[in-house]
């Protein structure tokens, strides 16, 4: 799309992923239409929390990636396939890694996160990580492999036993049938630390179930392409070990990933952008964050952060895109305040554990009220018809 097309006092959306994509979609379906364009380099969508079930093969890719030019239509919001790579703060401008520069009235940053590495020497260049539609085709390729060759005592770790270490190793384990023994190492005294006790104690069952060796207070002190080192917390004195393996998957955390900005901002420890309560950036004028390049104040003084979660960047979209509705007709802008709908977590194949909204539910039946609950929060009615037909379908 030509520069001229694109109006100075648009608010432009940095990132397609669950929080940039609801504010862009909530802006143009308002009963006052805000002009919206959004900036997302990627052809598909990609429903993050499903990605599990596209790597046992339960959902199809169309089902939990559908194409942007697919969920925009008729929307009003304009689509550049463009990398956000500067934002020029006092000029109210963003350049492109076409070189455009694309002046805005507002500007929202929901560029989301990348794999923290805390420093660790090799996790960049030999562990897997888990957040793209590429990290899964690479992942089933070394099941397969892992399946056909049945060599004695293959191996493969998960590095983190927060939620997506614990979805993740359940459904290897699964998908690879005995033919792998499955680690999963954690630095912190548990598994699922925040998590609803219920659901804790179900994922321990499903870990025992499987057979995949949990070790808890366990730092990882460097990755190599055969295996990766140990060092027991709190034991200065012990040897490290050395952990054979044939694959490294890193869900040890999340570090905020936030375009160039001039003049620079603070950003957080974890590399994101610092927000006052109604989720603007600290320093700069009209600009906001949300999702996981955000950082704002948390009303529960014992939780450093929001969960990383899609709840909680559907209800920032919400109330980013009410602010900025506010703030264009002068009315004062509401704080974020987290609603916690509960917890859902995929246990294996066909298996989930559910605590919220009134349920506390485990096996095939959470697995399917789960499958639902993430249908309702597809992005547009269009696409949660067909994944609803397309599963319906598949009951019939």
């Amino acid at each position: 799309m030509p520069p001229a097309e694109v109006e100075p006092t648009a608010v432009v959306v940095i990132g397609g992923g669950f929080a940039g994509l609801n504010t862009a979609l909530q802006l143009a379906a308002a009963p006052q239409p805000t002009p919206v364009v959004l900036l997302e380099p990627q052809e598909r969508f990609l429903f993050l929390p499903l990605l599990y079930e596209l790597l046992s093969g339960e959902m199809r890719r169309w089902e939990i990636a559908p194409r942007y030019q697919q969920l925009l239509a008729g929307s009003g919001v304009v689509w550049l396939r463009e990398r956000a790579t500067r934002i020029n703060t006092s000029t109210k401008t963003v350049q492109t890694s076409t070189g455009r520069q694309l002046p805005y009235q507002s500007l929202v940053v929901a560029t989301g996160g990348r794999a923290e590495t805390y420093g660790i020497p090799g996790v960049a260049e030999h562990a897997l990580s888990f957040r793209s539609l590429e990290d899964v085709e690479r992942l089933q390729a070394l099941v397969q492999r892992l399946r056909q060759q049945q060599r004695p005592l293959q191996r493969l770790v998960i590095v983190g036993a927060g939620a997506s270490g614990v979805e993740l190793s359940c459904k290897l384990a699964d998908l690879l049938e005995g033919s792998a023994i499955v680690e999963l190492i954690e630095q912190g005294a548990d598994l699922l630390p925040g998590s609803k006790a219920f659901n804790r104690d179900q994922a321990r069952q499903a870990l025992l179930k499987r057979d995949i060796r949990l070790r808890t207070n366990t730092a990882v002190t460097a990755v190599a392409a055969d295996g990766l080192t140990l060092q027991r917390r709190g034991d200065a004195g012990s040897t490290p070990e050395r952990l054979s393996c044939d694959g490294v998957i890193w869900t040890g955390g999340l570090a905020g990933q936030v375009p160039a900005l001039d003049p620079p901002l603070p950003l957080d420890a974890r590399g994101r952008l610092i927000c006052n309560s109604c989720l603007e950036v600290i320093g700069a004028e009209a600009l906001f964050a949300i999702g996981d390049a955000a950082a704002c104040p948390f009303r529960d003084a014992e939780q450093a952060s929001h969960p990383a979660t899609a709840q909680v960047a559907y209800q920032q979209a919400s109330c980013v895109s009410h602010n900025l509705r506010q703030q264009a007709s002068g009315a004062p802008l509401q704080a974020f305040n987290w609603n916690d709908l509960g917890e859902m977590l995929g246990l294996g194949v066909g298996q989930a554990s559910i605590t919220g909204m009134g349920v506390t539910l485990a096996g095939p039946g959470a697995f399917q009220l789960r499958r639902l609950a993430y249908m309702a929060r597809m992005p547009g009615l269009p696409q949660q018809l067909r994944v609803a037909g397309a599963w319906l379908a598949n009951w019939l």
